[in-house]
């Protein structure tokens, strides 16, 4: 138990600190990244596009990358924006990782790229703890996906910046009880803000693209509570168990409480009754070629996919 903690452990701090050199390499660029995290289904790709489409009308130079376990499907949809769109297929691993933005990103972002939105893999349990080099991370859910997923996924909605509820046309048909979603966000983020958008009726799209600029000439205005704590160059972990995040409890009074102990293992802490089951590929793991070049095509890396021209803007 004590290895695979320590393994995990090194994983995740190697990560960090390659997020953390993508994301000031990028800053000098002038180029802020988005981190869009969903559970599948949820409209993400479709708002994306339409993101990106009112960014180019608005002649504002965006990029995206796309992450999926197989097919180019979403970032030929992406394309039809008119935004330079990457693919990033990842052969099974349910998360991106910051070496394979890094590695995607080499030789084809375009150089007056304002902001790179990264459309992450269908998934609200392994992308909410790898760094990608955000400055803005945005969760989003359908209307469609239930009152209580803040609650379920605590993790994802408690280091959003930003959380967005999609297809909110269908919010009376489903039932959406749109108040007791705010009170569970709010539960495990306070004060985070929440958007509703519709891409059919094109609802919050521009509020989800001012959000993302206003990031480029300042911090996000929030500051979530499982926020990654600063990054400290040359700092050594005096227990192999505290991976630098912050964890919430659920108070049977209804309270949450975050805590910086340095025996939590990265994992959303519950009181008896309210246990929390990892997903099994929730255990962050080594992958072969992890910092090194030569082996990254290995399996469980992301394959490169044949650049995707964007087509012109419907």
């Amino acid at each position: 138990m004590c290895r695979s903690v320590d393994v995990k452990q090194a994983v995740l701090a190697k990560n960090d600190d390659l997020a953390h050199t993508l994301r000031d390499d990028l800053a000098r660029r002038g180029v802020t990244v988005v981190n869009l995290l969903s559970s599948p289904g949820s409209g993400k790709t479709e708002l994306l596009g339409r993101v990106l489409a009112r960014a180019v009308g608005r002649g504002v130079p965006v990029a995206a990358l796309t992450a999926d376990l197989a097919t180019e499907n979403d970032a030929r949809r992406l394309a039809r924006s008119g935004a330079p769109v990457q693919q990033v297929l990842t052969d099974g691993l349910c998360h991106l990782e910051a070496r394979q933005v890094r590695r995607r990103l080499e030789g084809w972002l375009p150089d007056d790229t304002a902001v790179l939105f990264v459309e992450n893999v269908g998934n609200l349990v392994c992308p909410a703890s790898y760094d990608l080099g955000e400055t803005l991370r945005i969760v989003l859910m359908a209307v469609t996906e239930g009152e209580d997923k803040p609650l379920k996924y605590p993790t994802a909605f408690g280091s959003a910046h930003l959380v967005v509820t999609t297809k909110t046309d269908l919010a009376a048909p489903a039932g959406f009880d749109e108040a007791a979603f705010r009170a569970n966000v709010h539960r495990v983020n306070p004060g985070v803000e929440i958007v509703r958008t519709c891409a059919r009726t094109g609802e919050g799209v521009d509020t989800v693209l001012d959000r993302a600029l206003a990031t480029r000439h300042a911090a996000p205005p929030h500051h979530p509570p499982l926020a990654p704590r600063p990054h400290d160059h040359g700092h050594t972990h005096d227990d192999p168990h505290d991976d630098g995040r912050r964890h919430i409890h659920d108070d049977p009074h209804g309270h949450t409480h975050d805590d910086d102990h340095a025996h939590t293992h990265g994992r959303e802490h519950t009181h008896p009754g309210d246990h929390v089951h990892p997903h099994p590929h929730d255990e962050a793991r080594p992958h072969p070629g992890d910092g090194d070049p030569a082996h990254d095509g290995g399996h469980d890396q992301s394959h490169p996919a044949p650049a995707v021209t964007p087509a012109p803007a419907s």
